[in-house]
């Protein structure tokens, strides 16, 4: 995925919450890692939907990369070998749902809109002294107003040898700004097959895959208070002007707004732990 901070730990997600579910359908449960984290990869034998406060979410499932922002979740559909990281200081939330008992399924890794009815629901079903009925009704209302969000933030990796040296570069340095003539020089093909390549491997022209790469990068650093000029500087935009607009068409907002709607979120707060460095 992205470059990993010095400070990082990896740690070896059990395959199971801490707590049994049964007799639950849902669990739900939260932490505050107060380093960057990193989660190697793993399964459950649940269902799993994860989402943040105060920054951002990065995973990964074989050749995709999801970002998970402010209001949204990531559904991980039980037995789909996936890892994750998150930037110090980032509330992290996850709820852990029963297969057998839960009334609907999506086939993949799916971005999920946590509106504030179904946070207020899921924190209700963190607590440990509700009673059956009252823990069974909230179920139902979740599973009445869990759906899947308009906007699905993965990022297709090529996974294609003759150009995953641009993609981890990219990853590396978004802001990396060499041409098709300057990569095919570099590695010692056309750029016609570079092209060809990027296309058939993800749906996009090289152009329009970098473009993506940096606006699923622009959701962290915004996530993490950064301002535009900042961000636009640092993925590598001559202009902010030019960052809003390539902002604007890959993700239908612009980042003045996705970060007024950061802010405004139930507990929306700007990560108090991350710093530029890390960046």
């Amino acid at each position: 995925m992205w470059r990993r901070e010095t400070s990082t730990v990896v740690r070896r997600a059990a395959a199971h919450p801490g707590r049994a579910v049964a007799p639950f359908v849902i669990l739900a449960e939260s932490q505050v890692p107060s380093v960057p984290t990193e989660w190697a990869p793993h399964s459950h034998h649940l269902h799993e939907l994860v989402w943040v406060r105060g920054g951002t979410l990065t995973s990964r499932v074989e050749a995709r990369v999801f970002t998970v922002s402010e209001g949204y979740g990531l559904w991980m559909p039980a037995g789909v070998v996936h890892g994750g990281r998150t930037t110090a200081g980032v509330r992290f939330h996850d709820a852990f749902f029963a297969p057998d008992r839960t009334p609907f399924t999506f086939e993949g890794p799916t971005a999920i809109a946590m509106t504030p009815v179904l946070e207020s629901l899921l924190a209700h079903l963190a607590r440990t002294d509700l009673e059956a009925a009252a823990r069974a009704r909230a179920e139902s209302v979740v599973f009445d107003v869990l759906q899947p969000s308009e906007r699905q933030f993965a990022l297709q990796l090529p996974g294609d040898s003759r150009i995953d040296a641009i993609a981890e570069a990219l990853l590396d340095d978004p802001a990396d700004c060499r041409s098709l003539d300057e990569w095919a020089r570099t590695l010692g093909i056309s750029d016609r097959t570079i092209a060809r390549a990027f296309r058939q491997a993800t749906g996009l022209s090289f152009a329009q895959w970098r473009q993506m790469l940096r606006a699923h990068r622009a959701l962290t650093l915004l996530s993490e208070g950064f301002d535009v000029q900042t961000v636009s500087e640092v993925l590598g935009y001559a202009q902010p002007s030019t960052f809003i607009a390539a902002f604007r068409r890959a993700m239908g907002t612009t980042p003045g707004a996705f970060s007024v709607a950061a802010d405004e979120s139930p507990g929306g707060v700007r990560n108090p732990v991350s710093g530029v460095q890390n960046s």
